[in-house]
């Protein structure tokens, strides 16, 4: 009878532990964490404070930028303030509740993120291939819908992980060798069959992201394909220029994502400290570098950018005076 009674129970908290092996240097790490991730805020929220306050910028092109910014906010935000937690603090436990929120909106921005630059290759397909019906086809009520359905999907598509986890039992091991509450890194705490996680986990990577990656290559296919019949070179090189912020994005983007991803289940061989440091530039790179490159590659954008940290440093420079 005895044996019936012996239940495994869940874990109250697990454990992070940060980058192992280099518990030594994980201060000094933190530097570069910590400049990044805010360097990625003021970024973004100038995107936000410049396309709100300007009405010139309120068009398809800036709310697709507003929409990236945001969901590079959602996923630095639901991972860096903790990994700087256990650097500085060496706060490492983290609750179950705690943890499956921290992936569950961890892999929600994830498919945001992907969704977001799936939609802005199709607005550079009509940009450059439907020029005079770029105004009916995107606007600013279609972009605010397709924005609407991608969060939707990335909830209900992410949504059955916890949920498949909060059902496994967990071993006394609870100690996840990362920063953060990835769902494989969790899956792989269970004494149970993690075969339904694994192959879910395989088919939002494959399925959802492949889906996305084939409709972008789609996209940039007819893209390229009218361009070649463009007599111009000069009318060439202006149409693929407004492209080059967006593939310079996604270069940066779904490489970091999918070696995150595939390492948990393929890549034994790889140092643990490689693969997540790697896995955290993810985090880091993208909402850091993402503002610069649409500041830089945009004129309209980086001119009012300009414009309102000029008028900041006066006012500043007025006050202190």
């Amino acid at each position: 009878m005895g044996a019936f009674n012996l239940t495994l129970p869940v874990p109250s908290t697990f454990i992070l532990m940060g980058i192992p092996g280099l518990e030594a240097a994980q201060l000094w790490i933190s530097i570069p964490f910590t400049m990044s991730y805010f360097i990625g805020l003021l970024g973004n929220f100038m995107v936000l404070f410049v396309v709100a306050k300007e009405q010139t910028l309120q068009k398809p092109m800036y709310l697709l930028l507003c929409m990236l910014a945001l969901t590079d906010f959602g996923i630095s935000t639901s991972v860096i303030p903790k990994a700087l937690c256990i650097f500085w603090f060496n706060l490492k436990s983290i609750t179950l509740g705690g943890c499956l929120t921290q992936m569950f909106f961890l892999h929600v921005g994830s498919m945001m993120h992907s969704a977001v630059l799936m939609t802005m290759a199709f607005d550079r397909y009509v940009a450059i291939c439907n020029p005079l019906r770029y105004a009916t086809i995107l606007t600013n009520a279609r972009i605010a819908k397709l924005g609407l359905v991608g969060l939707i999907r990335a909830f209900l598509f992410v949504l059955p992980l916890p949920l498949l986890l909060r059902r496994q039992p967990f071993c006394a091991n609870h100690i996840i060798p990362h920063t953060y509450c990835d769902h494989m890194a969790v899956a792989k705490m269970s004494c149970g069959d993690i075969t339904v996680n694994r192959m879910y986990g395989l088919v939002l990577v494959f399925v959802i992201i492949g889906l996305d990656l084939t409709l972008i290559a789609l996209s940039y296919g007819l893209i390229i394909r009218a361009v070649l019949r463009i007599p111009s070179k000069k009318a060439h090189q202006k149409a693929l220029n407004t492209c080059t912020a967006h593939i310079c994005v996604m270069l940066m983007s779904y490489p970091t994502f999918l070696f995150s991803t595939l390492t948990h289940r393929f890549g034994q061989g790889i140092a643990p400290h490689v693969h997540i440091i790697l896995a955290n530039l993810y985090f880091l790179l993208l909402p850091t570098l993402n503002p610069i490159i649409y500041g830089v590659k945009t004129k309209e954008l980086r001119e009012k950018v300009g414009k309102y940290t000029l008028c900041t440093c006066i006012l500043y420079s007025h006050h202190a005076q």
